[in-house]
């Protein structure tokens, strides 16, 4: 065994404590993707939920073999699949609070000319 090889098995240590969870969270993004595709309106962003899932999968397999045999890619790979996970994360985090801030002004714009509607 090489001292790279035991390099990549320590510094994927961490993340390989927690692969469980993150096929964990995979799994029920898969599963509430899959659910969210049943009706008609919500097979338009099921496959956001299904995305992310396979995301995590692939990033818990490759972390488990970045941590068994030593290798650099799957470190890498394991890596590049949470970096991606991360950044949809960002992305719907960013785009929900936009939606949040529209329908808080258009809310407040309704209730604004009902009650001047009144007076």
């Amino acid at each position: 065994m090489d001292s790279n090889s035991t390099a990549i098995r320590d510094l994927s240590q961490p993340l390989a404590a927690g692969k469980g969870w993150i096929k964990f969270v995979g799994i029920v993004n898969i599963v509430m993707g899959a659910l969210t595709a049943l009706s008609i309106i919500g097979i338009l962003w099921a496959w956001i939920p299904i995305w992310i899932g396979v995301l995590l999968m692939q990033a818990g397999g490759a972390i488990e073999r970045a941590q068994m045999t030593g290798d650099e890619g799957a470190l890498r790979q394991s890596l590049d699949k949470l970096r991606v996970y991360f950044v949809i994360q960002g992305v719907l985090i960013i785009v929900s609070l936009v939606l949040m801030a529209l329908f808080m002004l258009f809310f407040f714009g309704a209730m604004m000319a009902a009650i001047g509607h009144r007076f």
